[in-house]
C-alpha cells in the first residue's frame, strides 16, 4: 500500500496509520494475558522454536516484548502445512484467537504462560539461514562471534532487556534534568584537539590540506562556552571518543551524561547529581538509596589505597610506619623513614584459610602494580602470643614489634595480615587492588550498593618524567588563589569531585575556572607557553574575558551506569554495537583501508600498507 499521507487530513492519517499497523500486528507477543482470551489478534515476529506434537504444530513467536505460543492444527489447512515448514528465525505473521491453556500446560516461567493463540492464518515474510549460534541466555559462543553477528546476538532476550533498560533509564535522566530547567543542547563532534588525558581520534580535512579535526573526548570547552553565552543550565547525552587502551569498562566511543550550570557551588552540583542517581535507582531498581557519604581524596588513599574505594568492603589499610622505623630489617625500616614512602598493613578477617599457593598467586597479582613482594602473617591463636602467629617475616620484625602490629590491627584467630612497604603510590595501588580482589574471592561484601563522593583532589600529579599534569583536566578550578597556585602547585587542591559506585568511578566533575588569569596560570604550570595557549585555547581565553559566570558541572558514564545496574560484566553488553578490546568492529570489519584516490584528496600518504 503506497499512500501520500500529506494528501490526507489528520483524522484520515490517524485511521490509516492504525489500519497499516493492524496489517502487521494488533499487539506485541509478550503483552498478551488472560484478559485477552476470546479476542482475535494479529502478531508479527520471529520463530523462536517450532514443535510438532502429534500432528499439532506449536510455534513460539518472539518479538521485543517476549514470546507467545501459537498453535496450528490441521483445520487451518494450508496454513497448517505452512506452519510445518517453519524454522527458527523465520519472520512471520499469524492471526488467531487467544485462548486459555489447559491447567497442565500452563508455563509459569513465561509472562504469557497462561494463554496461547489458536492460529487460523499464517504468512511468511522472510526465511532465515541456520543461526550462527543458539539465541538463548546461556550462549557459550565466544564474544568475537557474538560481535561479528551482532544483529543476531541482539535478538537474545538478555540483550533486548539490557538495551530496553538503557532506553528507560536515559528517558528518566532526560525528564529529571528537563524538570530542573536544564536545556538539551548539542555540541560539535568535529572540533580541534585539546589535552584531556587521552589520545584524540583525528579527522583529516580535505578543504584544509594537512590540517585535522579531532573527535571530542568530552564536550568540556563547548559546555563552558554555553555558560559564558548565558544558557545557565545545559545537558547532553553526548557521544565521546578516546583513542586509549581498552578494558571491560572502556570503549573508544562511549556515551556521557553531560551536565553544566552557572551560578552554583560544589554543593549544588553534588545534590543535583545525587538526587538524579537516587531517582534512577528508585524508578528502575525499586531501591531507596540513603545520602551518599563523602570523603577527601587523601582519606580515601590512606584508608583504601584508591580514589574510587568500594565501600561494600569492610577492610582498611592501617599505617604502621611509626612501629618499624627502628628495626634493622631495611625492607621495612627504609620506607618507614622515607617521607615519600608508606608502610601499611591490610588485615583480612578469616583470611587464614588461604593456602601458600593462593598467597603466592596474590604476590604475583600485586606485582602488576609495582610491588616487589607481599609479606604476610597468619593468626592461628592470638592468645598464644608470638607462638600463635605464622610467618617467615616475624624473625625480621622482632617479637615485640610484631605483637604491637597485631594489637593495632585488632586481629582475631583465623585472620591474615598482608604488608606493603614502598613508594606511597606503589603501596596504595597494590594493597588497594589486593583489598578488592581478596573481598571478591572470599565474598566479604557487606552491602549491595554503596555510592559515595570523593572530594578535594590535588590539582596536579607528577608524571614519570617529573612534569606536572592535571589530575582531572586543566579547566578545573583550584581551591586557592593564583598566587598560592603559582608558588606551590604540587600542594594545591582542586574543586573537583567524583561519584563512585561500588568501586567504579561513575561520574566526575568540578567547578570550572572562570577567571582568564587563573586559567593562564594553570597553563603556565603545565608548560603550555603563551604562544601555544593562543593557538590551542585562544577562543576560550578570549571568552573568559567577556564576562564568564561562576560555573561547574559533572559528567556521568552512561554505559558504566547501565553495566552496574544490569549486573553485566562488560559495557559491551549494554551497547548496541560496541568495539572489541582492540577497538575494532567485527560486524563491519572497521577500521578498514581506503583507496589511494581518497587519501590523495586528503593529502595523506600511509606508512603502513596491508600486504
Amino acid at each position: 500500500m503506497k499512500v501520500n499521507l500529506m494528501l490526507l487530513n489528520l483524522k484520515q492519517q490517524h485511521n490509516l496509520i492504525i489500519e497499516m499497523n493492524d496489517m502487521f500486528r494488533t499487539s506485541y507477543c509478550g503483552l498478551l494475558t488472560s484478559e485477552h482470551v476470546g479476542e482475535e489478534v494479529t502478531l508479527s515476529g520471529w520463530v523462536d522454536r517450532r514443535r510438532d506434537h502429534g500432528g499439532v504444530i506449536f510455534i513460539d513467536l518472539r518479538d521485543r516484548e517476549g514470546i507467545a505460543q501459537v498453535v496450528f492444527d490441521p483445520d487451518a489447512e494450508q496454513h497448517f502445512q505452512l506452519a510445518d515448514s517453519l524454522r527458527s528465525e523465520y519472520v512471520i505473521k499469524v492471526t488467531g484467537t487467544v485462548r486459555k491453556r489447559s491447567t497442565e500446560t500452563i508455563n509459569s516461567n513465561m509472562r504469557t504462560g497462561e494463554i496461547e493463540i489458536y492460529g487460523t492464518f499464517l504468512e511468511v515474510y522472510n526465511t532465515a539461514l541456520t543461526p550462527p549460534f543458539q539465541l538463548d541466555n546461556h550462549v557459550s559462543v565466544g564474544e568475537d562471534v557474538r560481535l561479528k553477528y551482532r544483529y543476531m546476538d541482539l535478538r537474545r532476550s538478555e540483550m533486548q532487556k539490557n538495551l530496553r533498560f538503557r532506553s528507560e533509564v536515559t528517558s528518566t535522566i532526560r525528564n529529571y534534568l528537563a524538570t530542573n530547567e536544564f536545556l538539551d543542547i548539542e555540541t560539535p563532534i568535529m572540533t580541534r584537539a585539546t589535552p584531556e588525558g587521552a589520545r584524540d581520534y583525528l579527522i583529516p580535512s580535505r578543504t584544509h590540506p594537512g590540517s585535522f579535526f579531532a573527535m571530542p573526548q568530552s564536550p568540556q570547552l563547548f559546555k563552558q562556552l554555553l555558560m559564558i553565552a548565558g544558557f545557565d543550565r545545559y545537558y547532553q547525552i553526548a557521544k565521546c571518543f578516546r583513542d586509549e587502551d581498552l578494558r571491560a569498562d572502556r570503549q573508544p566511543e562511549f556515551t556521557q551524561i553531560d551536565i553544566e550550570a552557572s551560578f552554583i557551588e560544589e554543593e549544588d552540583i553534588l545534590n543535583l547529581a545525587e538526587e538524579m542517581v537516587k531517582k534512577v535507582f528508585k524508578d528502575h531498581m525499586d531501591i531507596n538509596l540513603s545520602s551518599f557519604p563523602r570523603m577527601t581524596y587523601d582519606y580515601a588513599m590512606d584508608k583504601y589505597g584508591s580514589d574510587k574505594p568500594d565501600l561494600r568492603i569492610p577492610l582498611e589499610l592501617v599505617d604502621i610506619k611509626d612501629l618499624l622505623r627502628d628495626i634493622e630489617f631495611k625492607v621495612f625500616s627504609g620506607p618507614a623513614n622515607d617521607p615519600e614512602c608508606r608502610v601499611s598493613a591490610l588485615m583480612v578477617p578469616g583470611g587464614g584459610v588461604l593456602s601458600r599457593k593462593q598467597i603466592d598467586d596474590y604476590t604475583k597479582y600485586v606485582s602488576n602494580f609495582g610491588a616487589k613482594g607481599l609479606a604476610w602473617i597468619k593468626v592461628n591463636s592470638i592468645a598464644d602470643g608470638i607462638g600463635g602467629l605464622q610467618s617467615p617475616i616475624i624473625k625480621f620484625l622482632g617479637d615485640e614489634v610484631t605483637m604491637e602490629i597485631m594489637t593495632r590491627l585488632g586481629v582475631s584467630d583465623g585472620d591474615i595480615v598482608f604488608f606493603g612497604a614502598d613508594k606511597y603510590s606503589i603501596v596504595s595501588e597494590s594493597l588497594g587492588a589486593l583489598r578488592s580482589k581478596l573481598v571478591e574471592d572470599l565474598d566479604l561484601y557487606t552491602d549491595d550498593w554503596c555510592p559515595m563522593w570523593v572530594t578535594d583532589f590535588p590539582m596536579f600529579e607528577k608524571t614519570d618524567s617529573g612534569d606536572l599534569t592535571p589530575l582531572h583536566h586543566p579547566f578545573t578550578s583550584p581551591s586557592c588563589d593564583s598566587e598560592c597556585l603559582k608558588n606551590d602547585p604540587e600542594k594545591a587542591l582542586s574543586r573537583a569531585y567524583d561519584l563512585v559506585l561500588n568501586g567504579v568511578e561513575l561520574g566526575g566533575g568540578s567547578i570550572r575556572i572562570s577567571d582568564q588569569k587563573i586559567q593562564s596560570v594553570v597553563f603556565d604550570i603545565l608548560g603550555i607557553n603563551e604562544d601555544e595557549q593562543k593557538v590551542k585555547f585562544g577562543f576560550l581565553l578570549d571568552a573568559l574575558k567577556q564576562g564568564a559566570p561562576p560555573h561547574g558541572g559533572i559528567a556521568f558514564g552512561l554505559d558504566r551506569l547501565i553495566m552496574l545496574l544490569t549486573g553485566s560484566s562488560s559495557i559491551r553488553d549494554v551497547i548496541a554495537f560496541p568495539k572489541t578490546q582492540s577497538a575494532a568492529c567485527l560486524l563491519t570489519d572497521a577500521p578498514g583501508s581506503v583507496d589511494n584516490a581518497q587519501l590523495t584528496d586528503l593529502s595523506i600518504r600511509t606508512l603502513h600498507q596491508k600486504a
